[in-house]
């Protein structure tokens, strides 16, 4: 029998528990709370950058828990432009809490390393395209194409 009953919200819970697993591995944590900030600091800094569009076409791919929270305090137009690494960076950190033990590119890139494990390899290609040269860069190479087409 399942622990809620709802089929739907058992898988949420069962890929939303992966999710989290993997990123507390990636930030050799384990705090899973910290974790999910984390997490949801990453979505939420490539959300904002990556365009409309492409933020709903990536949050279709998200478990149904991880997407409500990759949604909250989205509005349009919440697209920022930043083409340096560095400006991303501060777009993560302002995400992250005050008291996070964690810092902004050690989030970014383990966002970006769960993101490539989790998500379709077709469907990690499309969204490094979207993502300028330096930002591109911070993926993992087990998520990056030799050339980005």
């Amino acid at each position: 029998m399942s622990k809620t009953s709802l089929e739907v919200f058992d898988t949420t819970l069962q890929e939303t528990n992966h999710w989290l697993r993997l990123m507390m591995e990636e930030l050799d944590s384990r705090d899973r709370r910290r974790a999910f900030t984390a997490l949801r600091a990453g979505l939420h800094a490539l959300r904002d950058r990556i365009g409309p569009a492409n933020a709903v076409h990536l949050g279709a791919q998200l478990p149904m828990l991880l997407r409500g929270a990759y949604y909250e305090g989205w509005s349009l137009p919440g697209t920022t432009h930043e083409r340096h690494a560095e400006d991303y960076l501060n777009h993560v950190d302002s995400n992250l809490p005050r008291n996070s033990a964690f810092d902004a590119s050690e989030v970014a890139m383990a966002t970006f390393r769960v993101l490539a494990q989790c998500l379709d390899p077709g469907e990690t290609q499309k969204l490094i395209r979207v993502l300028p040269p330096e930002i591109r860069a911070l993926w993992p190479e087990i998520g990056r194409p030799e050339q980005v087409r």
